[in-house]
């Protein structure tokens, strides 16, 4: 499988990770990432994508969340023309790439290089055998943030779908 990221951001090390409220375990993956506060760009493209209720929904779900430094990274005006209307079918494909059927935790990735299938339909190369975890070449800079239907592993760059 051929691997691509949309861009590479700076070293996990010289991110800072979102701040995560105490007690997400009782919210869902969007109320969860709306909480945060660092994922403004993602929920807004999960509303322009028409995805809230699914990922609101029983799941569980994995979502490999970036964080608005990772979309305001992008080209100027990617983010922009992904939210327009016309572009919507591009938009949800791209955000069902980062979202994984069941709840995958960081314990079950350790010492493991995967192909995993998403819910767009194509494949995320998961490689944990590292000092940490990339998907796709995108560095987890956050990891088991559980929530009442999945779990939200934070990533420092946008993947694309192949």
């Amino acid at each position: 499988m051929l691997r691509r990221t949309l861009l590479a951001t700076a070293a996990a090390a010289s991110l800072a990770a979102p701040a995560f409220a105490d007690g997400t375990m009782g919210k869902d993956i969007v109320d969860t990432a709306v909480d945060a506060g660092d994922f403004t760009t993602l929920v807004a493209a999960v509303q322009a994508a028409g995805l809230v209720e699914t990922l609101k929904g029983e799941g569980p779900f994995t979502v490999f969340a970036p964080t608005d430094e990772a979309f305001a990274a992008l080209p100027d005006g990617t983010v922009a023309t992904l939210l327009e209307p016309e572009n919507k079918d591009q938009l949800v494909a791209i955000l069902t790439y980062h979202v994984v059927p069941g709840k995958v935790m960081s314990s079950d990735l350790a010492g493991q290089q995967l192909n995993v299938a998403t819910v767009q339909g194509g494949e995320v190369m998961v490689d944990g055998t590292g000092s940490g975890v990339t998907v796709d070449g995108a560095n987890v800079i956050a990891a088991d943030i559980e929530t009442s239907n999945g779990v939200i592993h934070v990533i420092d760059a946008v993947i694309l779908p192949e």
